[in-house]
């Protein structure tokens, strides 16, 4: 028997800002999985990203994050890095903590999934040449069975968005619109 869980990824206020063109659609499907999964009783899990106060976690040597090195922003009380209300976290879901770009490093996502016997996760988030292509890459490593939501990622260049989910990911994931998904999820629900 497979136990899923959804991972919402850096679906947080400062990531959301600077994809603001593409965030409402992309937010209004989120909203809408997150109740299917909650229908089906599916852990949800959102991940973000977050660093202590005064990132004593972020290298010299990490292009993607040296330049918040010694830096108060990102912090893991700063606004930027709260999950966004339009998929706010509800009492029993899961908020990860993350340091990296995928959602396995630096948190405590896989002692979590293993505890909850989750052997696949629904991947969903912001950006998906980036958390989303990440994670979806360590997650296939460690086994786990994979679907990503086409329409539940965005990417700042649409043509990398559709290169990964066309040509890329369903090498190691089922990829599918977040209706279909939904519907899948809803009809496994007993009468």
């Amino acid at each position: 028997m497979t136990t899923e869980a959804l991972l919402v990824m850096d679906v947080q206020n400062g990531v959301v800002d600077r994809f603001a063109e593409s965030s409402e659609q992309l937010l209004a499907t989120l909203a809408k999985t997150v109740v299917a999964a909650r229908a089906v009783k599916m852990p949800i899990m959102y991940v973000r990203v977050a660093f202590r106060e005064g990132t004593p976690e972020v290298s010299s040597k990490n292009q993607a994050f040296s330049r918040l090195a010694g830096s108060v922003t990102m912090s893991e009380t700063d606004p930027a890095t709260q999950v966004h209300p339009a998929v706010t976290p509800q009492p029993g879901d899961i908020i990860v903590t993350k340091r990296r770009v995928s959602a396995f490093s630096g948190s405590d996502l896989d002692v979590v999934c293993r505890s909850l016997d989750i052997d696949s996760l629904v991947l969903t988030g912001i950006a998906t040449s980036g958390v989303v292509l990440s994670t979806l890459r360590q997650a296939a490593d460690l086994d786990f069975k994979l679907t990503v939501l086409r329409d539940g990622c965005v990417d700042g260049d649409p043509e990398i968005h559709r290169v990964l989910m066309d040509k890329v990911f369903p090498r190691q994931a089922a990829v599918l619109s977040a209706a279909e998904w939904i519907e899948q999820a809803l009809g496994d629900v007993p009468s």
